[in-house]
């Protein structure tokens, strides 16, 4: 097979000719079409000369990532005629949002009388009032439209006994602005949410002709000289090696998070900040990189999440004396507290002599007094996670519990419509074509904490948002601008010298000093 029908194949592009018509072979520092050897010089000033195969494409847009974000600005642009390529380290169905348990807020109003308002209420008070009020304006008052949207293309929610969406309680979640009680407002589908929601978008972005680049890691952007816009991406095939330039009028950033920069974490081992770091080597600032979620209910030893839809069906956290402790740090709320509130307390706890286990460094999360067919209808993927990473019977044991690094609310600056912005001279300036959702983003809808069931949300609205804007101030097939020549020279001679150097120290070695310290000291007390 030849490379060109490997990289078709690769791609799932829709034909091997319209491929060859749009894919050029070049060198980029040599002026022979036939010569492979590439002479670029490194940031550091090291050259580098070694032989790599560049291939270039033209489109639309670009998304990198393809998540829950990617594969809805996806779905957006390819729907409204726009070629659209999307990037990824991994099959789409593979990315973390897959892992997304408890659900997605939604004022539908399905269980009792709801208002988007006192959802944004809750969101701005669950920020610690460090949120964008806009954003969460808007994002509170898209959610509606943007699950009856979901609901419209495919994804199987679970339903009431008279067929409307279900919508369970979920933590900081109240009715009229904190007066009205716990509210019912997050949309599910049983405890695989992201699972649904991803294969939905995923079969729906291919009815459309999108084209993938699968198992392709984004290297670096391409800006322009003043550093005012975006004109593409470059990214190397992990199969074979070779390198590829997408020149784009728009580029969507929507890589996930930055979790696996700490030692515990409930995210996959794919969640490296691969667009901030993008973003920050191009010369642009990351926003708010500080505030760190951690999730109150991570398996101790393992990491992995239990959803907080566990404790909205009646589960509850105890101490080495067997005390239900959140009702003292949380008398209202309780375990349904905001999860920095809980994490704090567990913290607490722990630090005080009452965790449980044979260090005392752990707390226990109690669900064998729920009745076992309501686990099995409602958390069957919590009791198969529990026994896998703790063998724990949940019907029989509590589950060993830790608080976790589980979600990151700061990253790349971007107002309500998804456009990444920096600061000059004291005011936002928009950074044209390129465009950011989703955790490798920063709205911020979610300020110094995120509510649960608002980051499924999050990727909707603005993976949404960011397909409305390209849609509403682009047209399909538009002139593209120069790209230079030389367009991923210092990309290039970088990953040549991470290839070919020859430290002391191993990449695993110094990754795991890194999250080993991030544990130690920048966690839930720093």
């Amino acid at each position: 097979m030849s490379f060109l029908s490997r990289i078709s194949s690769r791609s799932l592009c829709p034909s091997l000719n319209s491929l060859k018509s749009n894919v050029l072979s070049r060198s980029l520092a040599v002026q022979t079409p036939q010569s492979r050897n590439t002479d670029a010089k490194h940031s550091t000033g090291a050259r580098v000369a070694s032989n790599y195969k560049i291939i270039d494409h033209e489109y639309d847009a670009v998304v990198v990532g393809a998540g829950g974000a990617g594969l809805r600005a996806a779905y957006g642009l390819s729907t409204a005629g726009f070629k659209t390529a999307v990037i990824s380290k991994l099959f789409p169905t593979r990315s973390h949002t897959v892992a997304a348990q408890g659900g997605i807020n939604a004022a539908l109003g399905n269980m009792e009388n709801d208002d988007w308002r006192w959802h944004m209420y809750d969101t701005v008070k669950g920020s610690d009032w460090l949120g964008d009020q806009d954003a969460i304006h808007y994002m509170a008052e898209e959610a509606p439209r943007a699950v009856v949207e979901l609901e419209n293309i495919g994804m199987p929610f679970s339903r009431t006994p008279d067929g409307k969406i279900l919508q369970r309680a979920f933590g900081g979640q109240s009715y009229d602005f904190g007066r009205g009680g716990q509210a019912r407002r997050c949309c599910c589908v049983a405890d695989r949410t992201g699972h649904a929601m991803l294969h939905t978008l995923y079969g729906q972005s291919l009815k459309y002709n999108t084209e993938y680049f699968i198992e392709y890691f984004a290297l670096d952007l391409f800006m322009n000289k003043d550093n005012t816009q975006c004109i593409g991406v470059i990214a190397m095939n992990l199969e074979d090696g070779s390198l590829h330039r997408f020149h784009a009028n728009n580029t969507v950033i929507a890589t996930g998070g930055y979790g696996r920069t700490f030692f515990s974490c409930t995210s996959a081992h794919t969640c490296t900040g691969d667009g901030n770091a993008m973003f920050t080597r191009a010369g642009l600032k990351n926003q708010d990189l500080e505030f760190v979620q951690f999730h109150p209910t991570g398996i101790y030893g393992a990491g992995c999440l239990i959803t907080e839809g566990s404790r909205g069906e009646g589960g509850f956290l105890v101490n080495s004396k067997g005390e239900r402790f959140m009702e003292r740090y949380a008398p209202v709320a309780k375990d349904l507290a905001s999860r920095d509130v809980v994490s704090r307390a567990m913290t607490i706890e722990i630090r005080e002599g009452r965790g449980v286990g044979k260090d005392n460094d752990h707390i226990y999360l109690q669900l064998n007094h729920l009745d076992p067919k309501l686990l099995h209808e409602r958390l069957p993927g919590i009791s198969e996670t529990a026994m896998i990473f703790s063998g724990v019977d949940v019907t029989k044991q509590p589950i060993p519990v830790l608080p976790t690094v589980h979600y990151n609310m700061g990253g790349i600056p971007t107002n309500y419509k998804g456009q990444v912005i920096q600061e000059k001279n004291g005011k936002d300036v928009v950074v044209k074509g390129l465009y950011a959702a989703g955790e490798a983003a920063c709205a911020s809808v979610h300020g110094a904490n995120r509510l649960g069931a608002n980051s499924l949300l999050d990727l909707v609205v603005f993976g949404r948002a960011c397909a409305k804007t390209i849609t509403a101030e682009n047209k399909p097939g538009e002139k593209f601008g120069e790209l230079p020549s030389n367009a991923g020279e210092s990309s290039i001679a970088n990953l040549d010298k991470l290839r070919n150097a020859n430290g002391s120290i191993s990449t695993a070695e110094l990754r795991l000093k890194m999250q080993k310290t991030m544990q130690a000291h920048a966690a839930v007390f720093r």
